[in-house]
């Protein structure tokens, strides 16, 4: 039985007093929802005092990137086990908008996640397509590509420390959603790639989250897919009503 993962991507909103406000309200919300982990992510600065306000609620705390060495001269960067200092359980790692704009790599993808996981953090590691590729029928070339680079060396018992986040470049933040067939077939694909990448005990239990313009009223055909194991929202997490509305799709 794979518990469902809902998680939200605050990116790059909310200040501290923000955040703060955001999850008092949310944790209130979601207080008595079972059979379901929800996670979220606010901007760095705001990680500590988020942290603080879960305390003793059923809402864990993500960043949204990190980096691959523990310390040392790399100014601006924040290491994994700095995270789980201020409180962080899982960290969004290889997203597309990193990918589009800060030059990740399925080798950047790769030392990151080795170094959450060696920090005890759970990797959401982000995998999709653009829109381009997509209509050139390069879908699964390309996931095959970031899944073998991402998770590359990586062992089966660190598997379990792995949440795979599929998110079709061309549908974030456009208000467009693939559809429950097209990602269901795209999370048949990847478990796939994961028994062969691992073995079959390891696909069977992999958490696979769609990402897309999730909202509360597309999240409940995307989660009875057979493959589709939780969400990786953007904008519908930015509000504590929209984002428990995803978080209760099984209430």
């Amino acid at each position: 039985m794979r518990i469902p993962v809902i998680a939200g991507n605050w990116k790059l909103f909310k200040t501290i007093g923000e955040s703060v406000a955001m999850v008092q309200e949310l944790k209130s919300l979601v207080a008595n929802n079972q059979g379901v982990e929800i996670v979220v992510a606010p901007v760095f600065t705001a990680l500590s005092r988020v942290n603080d306000v879960l305390q003793g609620s059923n809402v864990m705390l993500a960043a949204q990137d990190c980096y691959w060495e523990e310390e040392g001269a790399f100014t601006g960067e924040v290491a994994p086990a700095l995270l789980k200092d201020a409180g962080c359980s899982h960290v969004i790692i290889g997203h597309s908008e990193r990918r589009q704009y800060f030059g990740e790599t399925d080798v950047t993808v790769n030392k990151k996640t080795r170094a959450a996981i060696a920090a005890g953090l759970c990797a959401i590691v982000c995998v999709g397509e653009s829109l381009a590729e997509r209509e050139s029928e390069q879908t699964f070339s390309v996931i095959e590509t970031q899944i073998q680079g991402g998770l590359a060396g990586i062992t089966a018992d660190a598997a379990p420390h792995i949440v795979i986040a599929y998110e079709p470049v061309w549908a974030i933040g456009t208000g467009k959603t693939a559809t429950d067939a097209q990602a269901q077939e795209v999370h048949t694909f990847i478990r796939q790639l994961i028994a062969k990448t691992f073995n079959q005990p390891v696909a069977d239990a992999m958490r696979i989250l769609y990402g897309g313009s999730v909202k509360p009223d597309n999240v409940k055909g995307l989660m009875a897919q057979p493959d589709i194991d939780g969400a990786l929202v953007g904008g519908a997490s930015l509000k504590a009503d929209s984002f428990a509305a995803i978080a209760s799709f099984n209430a």
